[in-house]
């Protein structure tokens, strides 16, 4: 068992990093972008991650560089998925906390503030935003994801010993130098599962809170699927029974 032995020293609030992932997000990349600066005005950084867009994503992101000071986009030659957009970013990170942004608008940067106060206590190693925790605050949900989910997250926490209600949240707030000394091995969105199995292994300290949701459908430009979910089952197999 690896145990994490870093605890917070943070002088004030943390520095927090926010790593987006893109693919083909001409439609919201802008309004994100903006709900983000208005939720976290003083954000150290945002590395929007552009995974070879086949839309205006990576001309959205050059032009709102220039505008906006926080924002380092980088742009992947090839596509690789979501988990190798997240490997480029959060190698390329520096803040005290790292978060992850989607960027399709179904998570509510208003929701970050609330995660990053939990860093105020030094023995908090990650918080993760639960859609299912208040359900006064939960929007619309695409049943079958809602349901693999429960599924996942029961499978998931059989393994780490967490008590979560949400392993396949996007929003996932993590210690910096923990999560960078992290090797990640997965493909697509295989990283919720094994991120969650790395901060077990570390014997990290690790924290829900609720968050607002709005889930998209298909039509709507939503991309993990059926195959996305047996590769969870293998990689929460896959990641116990390897160090």
């Amino acid at each position: 068992m690896i145990k994490s032995t870093q605890r917070n020293q943070f002088n004030d609030k943390p520095r927090l990093s926010i790593i987006i992932p893109v693919y083909n997000e001409e439609k919201t990349l802008a309004v994100l972008l903006d709900k983000v600066l208005s939720s976290i005005p003083d954000v150290y950084e945002i590395i929007a991650v552009d995974d070879a867009s086949s839309d205006k994503s990576s001309q959205i992101l050059r032009e709102l560089s220039a505008e906006i000071p926080a924002l380092k986009p980088i742009f992947h030659a090839e596509n690789g998925g979501k988990t190798a957009a997240l490997r480029t970013g959060i190698s390329a990170s520096s803040g005290d906390v790292i978060i992850v942004q989607d960027a399709d608008l179904e998570y509510d940067p208003a929701d970050i503030p609330n995660l990053i106060a939990e860093f105020t206590d030094p023995a908090v190693d990650a918080v993760y935003g639960s859609r299912f925790t208040n359900p006064n605050k939960t929007g619309a949900r695409y049943i079958p994801h809602f349901l693999a989910n429960r599924f996942l997250t029961s499978l998931s926490n059989l393994f780490t010993g967490y008590n979560l209600t949400d392993m396949e949240t996007c929003y996932k707030a993590i210690r910096g130098d923990l999560l960078r000394d992290m090797t990640i091995r997965s493909e697509r969105f295989g990283f919720e599962v094994e991120v969650t199995s790395y901060l077990a292994k570390h014997d990290a300290v690790l924290r829900e809170m609720p968050i607002s949701y709005q889930g998209r459908s298909y039509s709507e430009g939503k991309k993990i699927g059926f195959r996305d979910g047996v590769m969870a089952v293998w990689y929460i197999l896959k990641y116990h029974f390897t160090k």
